[in-house]
This record gives structure tokens, sequence and C-alpha cells, in this order.
């Protein structure tokens, strides 16, 4: 999906971050992305025009998915327009000169911190440094009142803010990946077999999930997600959400036709091409 001159896309975090990378990868190298501090504030950037896009984390292939934006994606009036997987690979980056035997303290983002365990048992000096933001806390390794003396991040990041960096592949697994989707205030369905992604609750009666989950099962269709959040304010609810592959001018159609006669409320999320490994090319 290239990106056009002057697209702007909106991020949760900093520039370097993996985010920023996802959105070079989804949207093209021109893309210019918009840092924004939390998730309300990147689907708010996104409402309110201020992003043309946004690009919401949504599944670590470690860590399971990230609650907060599947009920974003539920709250807010947004389509889902594409999704990419980026690889996470984490360095130990420093300022330029720094020798790893001078570090003591580093700082990243509490999950990326945990992604390095193996690093940092076999450095029992150095100690962890929780932060806000992978990429900031690359960045703020050159702020005056810096306290930490190297960070972890990606090579980005490093390259961004001009880090050195002094160890790479620092994750504890190699098959570290984030999906990520992007987001648009309009709709944008590919033509031909795609990904769908809807949320919906169903009425509290016996076999309901099953009677929702059939619609698709009986047409061989591939649900590649299936996800549920509790309903605030409705105790022992669920709204449930469903990637599911095919041609929404086909069978796929016909089966969110019946799900949604099935469902007490229901919308699609959006249509968009599936990333390699998912159906995809």
């Amino acid at each position: 999906m290239g990106a056009r001159r002057g697209l702007t896309a909106a991020i949760q975090g900093e520039q370097g971050s993996f985010s920023h990378e996802a959105a070079l990868q989804a949207l093209g190298k021109s893309v210019r992305v918009v840092p924004q501090p939390t998730f309300s504030a990147l689907f708010a950037a996104v409402t309110s025009g201020e992003a043309a896009r946004g690009v919401v984390p949504v599944e670590n292939s470690l860590f399971g998915s990230i609650h907060e934006s599947y009920d974003r994606l539920k709250a807010n009036p947004l389509h889902i327009v594409a999704e990419t997987k980026v690889r996470v690979r984490l360095c130990l980056a420093a300022r330029p000169g720094t020798q790893l035997a001078a570090v003591v303290r580093v700082a990243s983002h509490p999950v990326a911190l945990a992604q390095c365990q193996k690093f940092f048992a076999a450095h029992p000096h150095l100690q962890a440094i929780p932060a806000y933001d992978t990429a900031g806390s690359v960045r703020d390794l050159f702020a005056a009142d810096a306290t930490a003396d190297a960070a972890i991040g990606s090579a980005l990041a490093a390259r961004l803010y001009g880090a050195e960096i002094l160890r790479e592949a620092i994750e504890d697994h190699a098959e570290n990946y984030t999906r990520f989707l992007v987001i648009s205030r309009e709709a944008a369905p590919p033509k031909g077999p795609s990904k769908t992604s809807l949320v919906f609750t169903l009425h509290n009666v016996p076999g309901a999930l099953y009677a929702a989950m059939g619609v698709f099962a009986k047409r061989g269709l591939d649900l590649t997600k299936i996800e549920s959040r509790p309903i605030p304010g409705r105790p022992w609810q669920y709204s449930f959400y469903v990637d599911v592959l095919g041609d929404p001018q086909g069978a796929l159609g016909e089966a969110l036709d019946e799900c949604r006669a099935l469902a007490q409320e229901f919308r699609i999320l959006g249509s968009y091409p599936p990333a390699p490994g998912d159906g995809g090319p």
C-alpha cells in the first residue's frame, strides 16, 4: 500500500518506535508520522483529521493481544484499511563512544525489557529502568538530564537519534512479531478475497456463540482470530472480535449477514488485504 505525498499517520509513541516501522512498512517511506502520547490521542488524531491514518498495535506473538486497542476499535467510528506485521528486533543503544562495560542503567518500555531477560541474566551488572516508550528511551539518552547509560529500542531509533548500537538482536525469542492495523476515517474495502474484522455481542441464550461461529464453519471460512472483551457496565457480558478470511461479495458476505441476524450488536470494523502468512501473498 504505497504512501501518497503528504500522507500522515498517527502513532502511539515517538519516532523510531516499532509503530513508526509499521507505518513505513504499511504506508511507504514517504509517510509522515504524527507521534501521540496515548492510544486515546492516536484515535482522536485520526477522528479529528489531524492525521489521515492511524497505526495501531493489536497483538504480539509472545505477549498476546493489546486489549486497549481492541476496546478503542469498537468505541471509535473508524475503519481498518490495512494490516502489517513487524519483526521486533531489539538493540542496545548508547551515546557514541560508550563501552558496554561502562553501562549500568538501561532504559526501555517495560514490555521491551521483559523481552530481553536472557540478555540481562548474562549481564547481571545491568539495571533495567522502565520508560514510557522504546524510541523515547533512545532519544532521552541525549537529554541534558539523562540518567540512563543505554537504552533498548529499534535500529531505526538508534539511526534517527544518532545513537551507537552496542549489541543487536538481544531479544529472547527470534519469532517475535507485532501485528498492526491501519485505521482511517473512510473505508477502503479491497476487491476480492480479503480479511474482514468484525465485533458483535450476542443474546444471553444457550448456544449463541456456537451458532455465531457456525455461520463461518459451515461455509469453510478460515477464522484467524477470535477475541472476547468484557462490556463495561454489563458484568459477565462480552464483545467478540473476529477476523475471517474470504470474499465479502461471496460466501463471507452471506456469513456476515447471517451473523448480523443472530447478534444483539454487530459492526464490521473493516475489510483489507491480509498480511503475508494469513492467506495473503
